[in-house]
């Protein structure tokens, strides 16, 4: 299904050929993040992004963003605490072009003082954006007090004060030490064939010299925090986190099993306890944020703020319920199969087929298929779920946030002594 071509330089090509649909993804993927800034460069990642679409030796930022639009593709770009993506998909027929554009930013965009200046700007008003979404504030701000002051729990976007603090020259310098041919992926899906790929890319990337291979700072020790953040909204904002799991730990599928059952959909315990049964929320969720390293396992919910009380204890009591008493044979045999349709109905565009084999590749160095995803989750047995849920949910460990109006706050040693911890 998959082939992967290494080329002499480092970089990685790696394809799968899907004859029958019209259309290919192309992704070039770079291991460089907000994870790895260091002091003074906090945002430059997302902030380079921004600059590859901001006009290049051979095209105009507006010829850039009329390029594949003119032929009915799309070109876009993400960036994350690990890694940065920038992607195009196209009708079959125009994968030349959109190799060529994604090269043209890769290679040749310009950096102009004048540019970075104008999108200083417009990256601090997206920051003033994400500061008045409390609902996704809470997430950063709770990252950042439990990561303490390792890179791991700084905002991907940076600050007001970093992103003006950065320069041409900075960019530059992280540039040269981050992009570098050992740090690169290139993911492509779709209607093609793997020698032509290899064989328009290598032109382009083959040749190139830059920096190194990533070198991450060590493993960040997570604090257990309780941190009430005042501000004048409608909601009380609520998160309720442990320490997870790096991505080769050998418990991360019966925890991704655990945090379907606990808050991963609509049939979900605390969706229905908290909003069907109780109403006390439009919004309760459980998540795992998983790195290469470490992770973070949150409950996140929003209320009104003279429910506070109820909810943290609601949360607190389905865990110590799920934590004493496991879960059923029927929740196993659901989710298991919940997780693996997921799986594979994600799988029908080629744009998320693209992004498995990038980021499987840069982050595990090979393709994680699909197919070996649903033998490990099969494997998963109820022993295994209670396994992962009293190491990871332990009470010296919770940690909790808050996100709104004054006079709300808990006392959370009496909310566990309450639930039973």
């Amino acid at each position: 299904m998959y082939k992967k071509t290494l080329l002499p330089n480092g970089v990685r090509i790696i394809t799968e050929e899907i004859d029958h649909v019209r259309s290919a993804a192309l992704g070039i993927w770079v291991g460089a993040g907000s994870r790895d800034e260091r002091e003074g460069f906090e945002g430059i990642s997302h902030f380079i992004e921004h600059m590859f679409f901001k006009g290049t030796e051979h095209r105009s930022a507006r010829a850039l963003a009329e390029s594949l639009e003119a032929v009915g593709g799309q070109l876009n770009a993400f960036t994350t605490k690990e890694y940065t993506c920038y992607y195009a998909k196209v009708l079959d027929e125009d994968l030349d072009l959109a190799i060529d554009v994604l090269s043209d930013m890769f290679f040749s965009s310009l950096f102009d003082e004048k540019e970075i200046e104008k999108e200083k700007n417009v990256v601090i008003e997206e920051i003033k954006m994400y500061e008045d979404s409390p609902d996704e504030l809470i997430h950063d701000v709770f990252s950042e007090y439990v990561w303490n002051d390792h890179p791991l729990g700084k905002p991907i976007l940076g600050t007001e004060e970093s992103i003006r603090s950065l320069s041409r020259e900075k960019i530059m310098q992280f540039l040269t030490e981050h992009y570098a041919p050992d740090n690169v992926v290139i993911s492509v899906a779709g209607k093609i064939k793997h020698e032509d790929v290899v064989a328009k890319l290598s032109p382009h990337f083959g040749t190139f010299k830059r920096g190194g291979r990533r070198v991450l700072e060590e493993t960040p020790k997570g604090l257990t925090i309780e941190h009430y953040q005042k501000k004048d909204t409608e909601q009380m904002h609520i998160l309720l986190g442990v320490p997870g799991l790096g991505q080769d730990d050998e418990d991360i599928y019966a925890m991704h099993i655990f945090n379907n059952i606990l808050g991963g959909g609509l049939s979900s315990r605390l969706f229905q306890e908290i909003r069907e049964q109780r109403g006390l929320a439009y919004s309760v969720y459980s998540y795992h944020s998983t790195y290469v390293d470490t992770g973070l396992f949150a409950v996140y919910a929003g209320t009104s703020p003279k429910n506070t009380q109820e909810v943290v204890v609601c949360i607190l009591e389905e865990l110590m319920e799920m934590k004493t008493k496991g879960i059923s044979v029927e929740e196993l045999v659901r989710t298991k199969a919940q997780i693996k349709g997921g799986l594979y109905l994600g799988l029908e565009a080629v744009s998320s087929r693209m992004s498995r084999l990038g980021k499987t590749e840069l982050t595990y160095n090979r393709v994680l298929s699909p197919e070996e995803v649903v033998e490990k989750l099969e494997k998963v047995t109820q022993e295994d779920v209670l396994r992962v849920i009293g190491r990871l949910w332990q009470k010296d460990n919770i940690s909790i946030m808050t996100l709104g109006p004054a006079g709300h706050d808990v006392v959370m040693p009496d909310m566990l002594k309450q639930t039973g911890w």
